[in-house]
């Protein structure tokens, strides 16, 4: 095997898919190949191991301590895929491995340890300081195909858990088991509830498909035993095949010409032709930056159009994993989309509901979330009470990278009486 099938196989252990792919690709470039015959032990009990072993091909049995009880014996079956002899170190390992066939295992040896054991789930270093994005999407792995995802103070927070959030962190709970060579190109994601910000959230992956140029992934995102949120995506291994692009990137200004919204803000504070009680409101009020900057490309004078285009990038640098970038970008996605339905029907005064309803996101070509791209909105329809819009992303070589499309609810709030309705 080379080192990219040797990569590819390490990638569909459970145990190392929630690490950085770097991490994989170093385990790959590690790992020392033994061979069995039947009837060999592998692992003595009462012996030290020295490293964690995973099974290429063939079988092993596995026996409990000798002093178990007879009738409690969990004497079992490992196979292709399983390992052993993780978080033992040079400890005595428990029980005995002995090959029931012709058996070939990798092994990672022990000074390899640490690779194990990453910072977080995208990095394996120590980086004094990641981005906030990659925090936001950094989940904790419970266990296999569970994990633990938090609202940080930070978060831009919509009086409810963002949309964004609940897409990124479901993608890289779904990214996190499977092999780190199969790179997310669609998803489909439908809101039920809204999400509680206060609350963690616990993604639960179900496997739906494994095969060897694709795997499917269901997550369903839930709070207090409820489902708030299901997701499907799909991943390919990358692969040569038929190229075009009819889409061409808009003429816009570049993002250097253009101001951030922290420029905005800072303008419309110190403009002479706002009202003072204005400029004094808004400056009272919290600003937390989001964590991903936007340059808009039309002044407020266009804000009627059914259209949008901006610049957008991640804040800080992000660790070089591709899944993370598909992620963040996936993450960023929901950002002022759905609202572009409702901006022919802006007036002064009005006061609006909206709930994104369901959000799919297909991914043509790698993406570099922390440089520049163009997202260009359009909202070719709105009716019965649902906004509709379609987006693409645009690099800044012209390249399509992403296709987008949501449906989200669009209402006028109802005004509350003197004595409104409880809620339950």
């Amino acid at each position: 095997m080379d080192r990219e099938q040797v990569t590819e196989f390490l990638g569909q252990v459970p145990l190392l898919q929630c690490l950085p792919g770097s991490s994989i690709r170093r385990i790959a470039a590690a790992v020392q190949v033994r061979r069995y015959e039947p009837g060999d032990y592998v692992a003595r009990e009462g012996e030290p191991v020295d490293g964690l072993y995973i099974i290429l091909d063939g079988q092993a049995e596995v026996s409990a301590p000798a002093n178990a009880e007879e009738a409690n014996r969990p004497d079992y079956v490992l196979n292709k895929y399983d390992y052993f002899g993780y978080g033992t170190n040079s400890s005595d390992h428990q029980v005995n491995v002995v090959a029931l066939s012709k058996l070939t295992c990798f092994v990672l040896p022990n000074q390899y340890g640490h690779l194990l054991q990453p910072k977080t789930i995208w990095n394996a270093e120590d980086t004094p300081e990641h981005s906030l994005l990659e925090q936001i999407l950094h989940l904790e792995p419970l266990e296999v195909d569970i994990f633990r995802g938090l609202t940080l103070p930070d978060a831009p927070v919509f009086r409810q858990v963002f949309g964004g959030q609940l897409i990124g962190q479901a993608l890289a709970a779904a990214s996190k088991t499977v092999d780190c060579l199969k790179m997310v190109h669609s998803l489909h994601a439908i809101f039920l509830i809204a999400g509680d910000s206060n609350m963690p959230i616990i993604y639960q992956v179900h496997r739906a498909r494994d095969g060897s140029s694709f795997a499917t992934r269901k997550v369903e995102a839930k709070q207090k035993g409820l489902v708030i949120f299901t997701l499907i995506a799909s991943f390919q291994k990358e692969e040569v095949g038929f190229e075009h692009q009819a889409a061409i990137m808009p003429d816009v200004p570049p993002p250097e010409q253009l101001l951030n919204l922290e420029e905005i803000r800072e303008r419309r504070l110190t403009d002479p032709r706002f009202p003072a009680q204005y400029r004094n409101s808004a400056a009272k009020k919290k600003f937390t930056p989001w964590p991903i900057e936007m340059r808009f490309c039309e002044d407020s004078g266009s804000q009627h159009k059914p259209s949008l285009n901006y610049w957008f990038r991640a804040r800080g640098k992000l660790s070089d994993d591709q899944a993370l970038h598909r992620c963040v970008v996936a993450y960023a996605s929901d950002l002022l989309f759905s609202g572009v339905s409702l901006n022919p029907h802006r007036e002064k005064g009005l006061k609006t509901y909206s709930l994104s309803l369901d959000h799919s996101i297909w991914f043509h070509k790698p993406v570099k979330a922390d440089d520049w791209l163009l997202y260009v909105i359009e909202s070719p329809s709105a009716h019965g009470g649902r906004g509709f819009v379609t987006g693409r992303m645009f690099n800044r070589q012209g390249e399509l990278i992403m296709s987008l499309t949501q449906e989200a609810l669009s209402r006028r709030e109802k005004a509350r009486g003197p004595n409104p309705r409880p809620k339950l």
